[in-house]
C-alpha cells in the first residue's frame, strides 16, 4: 500500500495535470472549460475528504478503492477535455 503522503500527492498531480491540459487545449467554449475545471475541483476535495476519514475498517481496501475512483474520473473528466 502506498503511503498516504503518496496518495494525496497522486490526487493532487493528476487532477492538477487534467486542469493544466484542459486550459492548454482550450480552444472550445469557455463556459463548458469552466465546467470541466470546477468538477476536478470538486473531485479533489472529494477524494482528499475520503483520504481524511477516521475510523476505517480495511484501510487497504478503502485506499485501493480511492486509487480507482481518481483513475476512473481522471479518465471520464479527460475525455471530456479531448471533446472541446
Amino acid at each position: 500500500m502506498a503511503s498516504i503522503k503518496n496518495l494525496k500527492k497522486d490526487i493532487n498531480y493528476v487532477l492538477g495535470d487534467v486542469i493544466d491540459e484542459c486550459l492548454v487545449s482550450a480552444t472550445g467554449d469557455i463556459k463548458k472549460i469552466e465546467a470541466i475545471v470546477d468538477e476536478a475541483i470538486v473531485i479533489f476535495d472529494e477524494l482528499i475528504a475520503k483520504v481524511n476519514a477516521k475510523n476505517i475498517e480495511n484501510k487497504k481496501a478503502h485506499f485501493k478503492a480511492i486509487e480507482e475512483e481518481l483513475e476512473n474520473k481522471a479518465t471520464k473528466l479527460l475525455t471530456k477535455v479531448n471533446k472541446l
